[in-house]
């Protein structure tokens, strides 16, 4: 049984707890089964990585870690604030998802 969350891949996002709290980013990936998204330029943590065919002099890297959801909001496309969602019918009939603070739809 998969799980209805508030936030999408490709979201645009506001951080609203935390170290990062205030900082807006772009939802790269969602792992649903621990309720975490990767927020790009968010959360970001140092690796050690080894000297490899990606990085041939090694290192340390900034990388994105996971980020609980319930840590973000959708940010509403017309106040560029963060805001709730809903979901309603379109005129097709079909799902979607809308800014409660605008009530403009989200792709």
């Amino acid at each position: 049984m998969s799980k209805k969350f508030h936030i999408k891949k490709g979201d645009l996002v506001q951080v609203n707890a935390g170290e990062d709290r205030g900082k807006q980013g772009k939802v790269l990936e969602m792992i649903p089964d621990k309720q975490r998204a990767i927020v790009e330029g968010i959360n970001l943590v140092s690796k050690h990585t080894k000297p490899n065919a990606t990085h041939p002099q090694g290192g340390i890297i900034k990388k994105e870690a996971p980020i609980h959801i319930s840590n973000l909001n959708v940010v509403d496309p017309v106040t560029g604030k963060p805001t709730k969602v809903g979901r309603r019918r379109n005129a097709e009939g079909k799902l979607v998802r809308y800014a409660k603070k605008s009530g403009q739809e989200l792709k």
